[in-house]
């Protein structure tokens, strides 16, 4: 009987892994709800819960892809790739309107490159109280810091180790995670209750995981705003960081 199950799990590994990550989301905003109220919204810990089990995976199998690396699980590894994360954020750019993105004008420009900056530079500065100095590695931990998607493209284009690639992960997902959680504490602080803002918003801080899920927790109709900006950011630190950023680091740190 077991083995008849891990037969058909191993056959049909991306409908079990949408089936757990239904379970895990299903925990998730169960918890958010009864245990926070909403005020930590169910998204930030769905990914708490999902570096947690893929931590518990990689130490079982000694691997380097979490629970992916176990084989009835093999289907985790397909749909946290590229081409669905891509799609999600397509999908959910398409809800924003472009009369709402036309009004935010240059100021949305702006904050698209203020944001890629400031937190690669912000990134570097923690990099180098940590001991880097090299500045293969300072490149990708502070593009780590711009989201943990441009650490990893960045890393391996300009030849990063493994476990600095791993740093820049980590510190995009700490980024992420934060977002999500204090998103809705501080909206009303800053003005966050418009698509102007939202657009803004995005571009600042361009995690697009981390955006969508604190705005969903404070507004979901300024979500499309924010994601689409947060998505450029994205494509935008993937471009420059690389390339120029990398050509900077060069010229302080040969």
């Amino acid at each position: 009987m077991i083995d008849t199950l891990v037969s058909v799990f191993k056959n049909n590994g991306l409908v079990l892994s949408f089936a757990l990550i239904g379970v895990i989301m299903y925990v998730s905003y169960f918890l958010s709800a009864k245990l926070t109220r909403g005020r930590i919204h169910g998204s930030a810990i769905a990914i708490i819960l999902g570096l947690f089990v893929a931590y518990l995976g990689g130490l079982n199998t000694g691997g380097e892809k979490g629970l992916a690396d176990i084989g009835i699980f093999a289907g985790i590894g397909i749909m946290g790739g590229g081409m669905l994360r891509d799609f999600a954020i397509v999908s959910t750019a398409f809800g924003a309107s472009f009369d709402e993105i036309k009004k935010a004008g240059v100021g949305g420009v702006i904050s698209l490159f203020l944001g890629v900056i400031v937190s690669f530079v912000f990134g570097v500065v923690i990099a180098l109280a940590f001991g880097y100095t090299d500045a293969v590695s300072l490149t990708t931990i502070g593009a780590g810091t711009v989201t943990y998607i441009v650490g990893p493209v960045t890393g391996s284009a300009i030849g990063a180790s493994s476990e600095v690639m791993a740093l820049s992960i980590a510190a995009g997902l700490v980024k992420s995670v934060f977002t999500m959680t204090f998103t809705p504490f501080i909206a009303k602080y800053i003005g966050l209750n418009n698509p102007q803002s939202a657009l803004v918003f995005g571009g600042l801080l361009g995690t697009t995981s981390g955006v969508a899920g604190g705005l969903a927790a404070t507004d979901p109709k300024l979500v499309p705003y924010g994601a689409l900006t947060a998505t450029f950011y994205t494509g935008l630190g993937c471009l420059i960081v690389p390339s120029l950023f990398f050509i900077v680091m060069k010229a302080f740190f040969a």
